[in-house]
């Protein structure tokens, strides 16, 4: 091969390097995309309650206090957050853990018509209005669901709309794990 085709050639070589970079990188399940923090300690953060929603703002202390507690990221501008907040109404019922919720980047006025429109499944819920604390979460974007054991350390990331057979199935097998880690990991 000469000098002259090999010059000609790198182009197209270099342009089929990066798309099968790019079809691998972006091909899959965006659900599974790895989080560094899985089996980390939470972040420390402080959040102030969304104005006058009449449920408390959010901290990492809390996510320490021995219930297993699933913490969703979400924002009243998001479509698939408004999908998913009815399977968030039914994992609010359960009784074994706590349903917390980060507003992320939202005006606290939009928050509380999104919720006393679609029901107000959270227990806490804490206003990022700058979105850093998600950023600190590992956060690609809107919504995004963690399950923290008892002890604050986070053992599941999903991202994207939960469903309710999610919720049923391999969600709930993630919080029974959970309980269980736990139960056999000292405090940090």
């Amino acid at each position: 091969m000469n000098r002259r085709t090999l010059v000609a050639l790198l182009p197209v070589l270099l342009f089929g390097a990066l798309a099968l970079l790019f079809y691998r990188g972006l091909s899959g399940d965006p659900s599974t995309l790895p989080s560094a923090l899985i089996n980390k300690p939470v972040p420390p953060f402080t959040l102030p309650a969304v104005e006058e929603l009449g449920v408390p703002g959010l901290a990492d202390a809390e996510l320490k206090a021995g219930t297993v507690t699933v913490v969703n990221i979400w924002a009243s501008w998001c479509v698939p957050c408004r999908e998913e907040h009815p399977v968030l109404v039914e994992l609010s019922k359960r009784t074994d853990i706590r349903l917390v919720g980060i507003n992320n980047k939202d005006d606290p006025a939009n928050a509380r018509r999104f919720l006393g429109a679609l029901g107000q499944p959270f227990a806490a819920v804490g206003s990022d209005r700058d979105g850093r604390v998600t950023i600190d979460w590992g956060g690609y974007g809107v919504p995004e669901t963690f399950v923290v054991d008892g002890k604050g350390i986070i053992r599941h990331k999903h991202v994207g709309p939960l469903t309710l057979d999610e919720i049923k199935g391999t969600f709930a097998a993630q919080i029974e794990a959970a309980k269980i880690d736990a139960a056999q990991t000292p405090a940090p």
